[in-house]
């Protein structure tokens, strides 16, 4: 899993905390805060808004990333509506509810991704990726040392460059030329390949 998949996730509860800790900008959270006996602080000063709208659109472009991946249109467009909600309510019509409603669309929408993402995994052979094209995702791997084969997952959007052979511990390493040990010694190339691109 790279770091890219978390993208959406690390934005989101960024828009949260930056809205905590920015009880001027956000007064409902100062409310709450100050009920709970919490207090209040403010944290990033005039740098607030710059902060909040690069962590809005850096949550989008986690939902564009994660899109590209599972294919799944819905939280997509959940994290689009939200996001034209909070960029629409700061420069054309200013409005903490839909502000406030904009934030909880990407709230959502990260956890519509989250669950989108575990349900293509789910699928132990392969994944849709268009009419035309089906990726597989398992394949059989042969040590080169011993001949014993088993059947793998292969990682979704990651290069495996090691391979311990559970029957005689033989590390496998990509041959040169190939990306990974499944484009070696499986009998299906890695994702990457299948789909034309350049792996890792």
């Amino acid at each position: 899993m790279t770091a890219k998949a978390y993208i959406d996730k690390f934005a989101t509860a960024g828009l949260f905390v930056t809205a905590i800790f920015s009880p001027c900008c956000f007064p409902l959270y100062g409310f709450l805060l100050s009920a709970l006996g919490l207090g209040s602080v403010e944290l990033f000063g005039g740098y607030t808004w710059y902060i909040f709208q690069g962590l809005v659109a850096l949550a989008l472009f986690g939902q564009f990333w994660s899109y590209s991946k599972h294919k799944n249109i819905f939280p997509l467009l959940i994290a689009l509506i939200s996001s034209v909600l909070i960029f629409g309510s700061y420069y054309f019509y200013f409005s903490h509810p839909l502000i406030y409603t904009g934030m909880f669309g990407l709230l959502i929408a990260t956890a519509v991704n989250h669950f989108a993402k575990r349900k293509a995994k789910s699928c132990p052979n392969c994944i849709p990726t268009s009419a035309e094209k089906t990726l597989i995702f398992q394949s059989t791997i042969t040590c080169l040392n011993c001949g014993h084969s088993k059947k793998e997952t292969m990682p979704h959007d990651a290069c495996q460059f090691f391979y311990e052979c559970e029957n005689c511990k033989t590390v496998l390493k990509p041959k040169q030329g190939d990306c990974c040990v499944y484009c070696s010694y499986g009998n299906v190339k890695c994702p990457s390949i299948q789909v034309g691109t350049n792996c890792c």
